[in-house]
């Protein structure tokens, strides 16, 4: 959806975690620690709307902390070194 590979997708899925954790106002430690694990079982006891205005907190959160990126250029290569030049 946001162009990152699928193979990413833990990652993303750990920091909406994070965030989320942090939006509740509890220590998030590591992505994959334990301290989200228990964070999110938490929120997990909550009523369905505290739920849902955690993980709208924590959006608008990390919309306002996370600079701007310019559309991503395409990798490029690395120069070559002239001919007849060794390192």
């Amino acid at each position: 959806m946001l162009g990152v590979p699928s193979t990413y997708g833990v990652l993303v899925e750990a920091e909406a975690a994070a965030q989320i954790v942090q939006a509740a106002g509890l220590d998030a430690g590591s992505p994959f620690g334990l301290a989200i694990a228990q964070g999110l079982s938490g929120i997990e006891q909550l009523p369905v709307q505290q739920q849902q205005q955690l993980v709208r907190a924590a959006a608008r959160r990390y919309a306002i902390t996370v600079p701007s990126r310019s559309p991503a250029s395409p990798a490029t290569t690395p120069p070559r070194p002239a001919p007849g030049r060794s390192r």
